[in-house]
């Protein structure tokens, strides 16, 4: 029932897309009904244009932000524990922090060219910097009665890196994460709009040139579903990671 209640908004709003379509309160070509967009996102499943596309981009997503993710924790880390890292590194992080993310496209493609390299880079980049921030200021926030406990009983710098610092940062790096997941969706399809020959993204805009706007919204809604359900399974992780809290 909980389910059924939590997931209840999604069901009216495909009720109401519907409704307002077929009763002319919006005009279909500005958005196609939604059976119209569900039968063509069949088409395209059946196809094997969406799965080819897909593939690419959660390929691309998922190699940047797996990136994204191992350097910016380790930069963190390193950034928390380290002071001369904090002085060389910190001020480099703050200031690149609030630069749009999507400012980077033509920096990437100039780089790497229209490949995944560059998409692959752009979500490095972008994801990078909200996991490095998150993880130096869980680290940062560490109890100092732990790290001189452990130090009092003779463990090493390494080690209580790894057995008290790391632990106390890891609810804030995990929830950084959450927000990079987010972003390498949006800066995925953004690159992909403007500099891909594949991807979902690529396909957007594609299909949106053409007039082909069913399969164009079907488009749209196969990346919401791919980056909801991206979300919830995260939490999942999330929790299980964190049981040792309660």
């Amino acid at each position: 029932m909980s389910v059924l209640l939590r997931h209840l908004p999604l069901v009216l709003m495909a009720i109401a897309w519907e409704m307002a379509t077929r009763m002319g309160l919006v005009s279909q070509l500005a958005l196609p009904p939604l059976s119209q967009v569900v039968l063509a996102w069949i088409e395209m499943l059946k196809s094997g244009e969406l799965v080819a596309n897909g593939t690419s981009s959660l390929w691309r997503a998922g190699a940047g932000l797996g990136l994204a993710i191992a350097v910016g924790a380790a930069l963190g880390l390193a950034m928390a524990w380290w002071r001369p890292v904090n002085a060389a590194l910190g001020p480099l992080v703050e200031m690149l922090y609030p630069v749009p993310k999507s400012a980077l496209i033509p920096v990437t493609v100039l780089w790497l060219g229209f490949g995944d390299g560059s998409k692959i880079l752009l979500i490095f980049l972008g994801c990078m910097l909200p996991v490095t921030l998150g993880t130096f200021n869980g680290a940062r926030g560490s109890d100092y009665a732990l790290v001189w406990s452990a130090r009092s009983l003779g463990a090493n710098r390494l080690s209580v890196l790894w057995d008290v610092v790391l632990p106390s940062a890891l609810p804030e790096m995990l929830n950084a994460i959450r927000t990079a997941l987010a972003l390498a969706f949006i800066l995925l399809v953004s690159a992909e709009l403007i500099v891909a020959r594949e991807g979902l993204g690529y396909l957007i805009g594609y299909l949106g040139a053409n007039g082909t706007y069913d399969a164009m919204f079907a488009v749209v809604l196969t990346v919401a579903f791919l980056g909801f359900a991206a979300d919830r399974a995260y939490q999942a992780l999330m929790q299980r990671l964190l049981i040792w809290r309660d």
